[in-house]
């Protein structure tokens, strides 16, 4: 009976480690990257489907960008509020990681957009005269400015300079230009379109969203092999899940921008930030108190009535009018020139009062939700004119929960959800009230009814600028215009969506914090 009884022990002991062997090479077997973990089936196989899980990879960061670690920040006011505005009450907000513009868009940058532009519509010249920039923004009535008007966008010696006289809705067409030049480009490098500009006129140019609708084709020189296909030699075209193509380029929100700006990483210890600035350097002087380069002035602003740059034989910052886009200490993120030179456009519309509306996550006012225009048999409209595709703003959708309709500039400006409007305006749309009838001032001096500059297509710049007292330097301060205006004090750079793994960014912008 003994002897049964280790015997029976033994086997069991056995049994066990074949169980846990087996069990283990299952394991093994199903976390495999090439096998699903909830189904069992394989991935990148065509017996299976040919459905294809390719492996993370670093994202690479995108021609002229700097990567931006996010976090928590207190966004807003860090000073006094000198015009009695109360449009910026501060508030903990967290932004997430992203990509933004090493220096401000430069003329030279600028030009080489009108460049293609003028190249590619031949059919449509309108487009480049709606692009141009406006060097009249230089003109005053009582200043001799015309060498800057004859000068300033188009001379040589000014090509490292920031571009001005671009309006908001000018500036966000650049950042959909840029995007496609850089998408063009990595299919070229990764071997799947040949570089053939010759073909590309009018609707026949390349534009990443018309690509990936199958919309535009190219010249092509080699597709990414198809596993779906039963076909074994069957080609495809770049997919957005392969990796291969950037976000879009286009305006930093305001919080991305204010974040940036005020480079905390440069004060930020153990998860505690040690310090509030006032600008986007250290200290609340407008020179610099490092050893190397004490006394320096740290933007290019006005220091005081007349004094746009100093006297002869010892200017302060140097230049009455903007400056190249480096000539100015980077900040604690090597951003250049986040205060003084020129303002910067953002995204956001401007409202006074809008932080304590905004959420605590990627902040931001301005969303207009839109889709690929599409027939009666759903599929997208072709192209337009200009090679583009089609878009529709998403209209009243009640039934939804987080938002009813697509346009939201206004939300909360006099909809039902903040002024508990009439309830037939809930089956109404158009019975809701609008921004104009939210900041109407009533009649005027000579009867007629007024409202306020305020409006939707109210956007916001910041930054201060050459022409700004050092108040405006602070990357808190913030004011707005029409974006269908320019001035020769507003320019702007661009932003990028951070997506996929933050590892190796993260850990870069630790090296160069050190």
């Amino acid at each position: 009976m003994k002897n049964y009884i280790m015997k029976l022990k033994f086997l069991t002991v056995i049994y066990c480690i074949i169980a846990l062997s087996l069990t283990g090479c299952f394991l093994k077997k199903s976390s495999s990257s090439n096998v699903s973990e909830t189904t069992g089936w394989k991935y990148n196989d065509s017996k299976y489907g040919g459905f294809e899980v390719l492996t993370p990879r670093k994202q690479a960061t995108a021609p002229g960008l700097v990567f931006i670690e996010g976090g928590l920040y207190v966004m807003g006011r860090v000073m006094e509020d000198l015009g009695y505005t109360n449009n910026n009450t501060p508030r903990r907000v967290t932004v997430d990681s992203y990509y933004i513009d090493e220096t401000e868009v430069r003329n030279v940058d600028y030009r080489q957009y009108i460049h293609w532009l003028r190249r590619t519509y031949v059919s449509y010249p309108n487009v480049v005269l709606n692009a141009l920039p406006d060097t009249l923004v230089w003109r005053s009535p009582m200043s001799f400015n015309e060498p800057m008007v004859e000068t300033y966008y188009q001379h040589v010696s000014f090509d490292n300079y920031p571009v001005v006289g671009v309006t908001w809705r000018q500036a966000s067409d650049y950042c959909l230009w840029r995007t496609d030049r850089v998408n063009e480009l990595q299919l070229v490098k990764k071997g799947v379109l040949k570089l053939d500009l010759t073909t590309q006129k009018d609707d026949n140019n390349f534009n990443t969203d018309a690509y990936l609708a199958g919309q535009y084709e190219g010249t092509v020189n080699k597709g990414l092999k198809d596993i779906s296909s039963d076909d074994k030699g069957a080609t495809r075209k770049v997919k957005m899940s392969d990796g291969i193509l950037f976000s879009k380029y286009r305006l930093p929100t305001e919080a991305e921008w204010e974040f940036a700006a005020s480079g905390l990483i440069g004060v930020t210890e153990n998860e505690r930030i040690t310090e509030r600035k006032v600008y986007p350097w250290t200290g609340g002087s407008a020179r610099s108190s490092a050893k190397k380069t004490r006394g320096q002035m740290m933007a290019n602003f006005q220091r005081g009535k007349g004094d746009l740059m100093g006297v002869a034989g010892a200017a302060n910052d140097g230049f009455a009018t903007p400056a190249p886009v480096r000539s100015f200490l980077p900040n604690d993120y090597g951003l250049y020139c986040m205060a003084g030179n020129v303002n910067e456009w953002v995204l956001d519309v401007y409202r006074p009062l809008s932080y304590s509306d905004m959420d605590e996550f990627r902040p931001f006012r301005g969303n207009v939700y839109t889709g690929l225009s599409v027939d009666e048999e759903g599929k997208p409209v072709t192209k337009d004119q200009y090679g583009r595709m089609v878009l529709d703003t998403i209209g009243y959708t009640p039934d939804r929960l987080n938002y009813q309709t697509g346009d939201l500039r206004n939300y909360k400006d006099g909809d039902y959800q903040s002024l508990m409007a009439d309830i037939s305006a809930i089956d109404n749309p158009e019975a809701l009230s609008k921004t104009s009838d939210m900041y109407y001032q009533g009649e005027g001096e000579l009867g007629r009814g007024r409202s306020s500059l305020i409006s939707d297509k109210s956007r916001v710049y910041k930054g201060g600028s050459f022409l700004d007292r050092a108040y405006w330097l602070s990357p808190s301060t913030r004011r707005f215009l029409d974006e269908d205006k320019s001035a020769c004090d507003i320019g702007f750079r661009c932003a990028m969506n951070m997506v996929g793994t933050r590892t190796d960014q993260i850990a870069a912008g630790k090296k160069r914090k050190k």
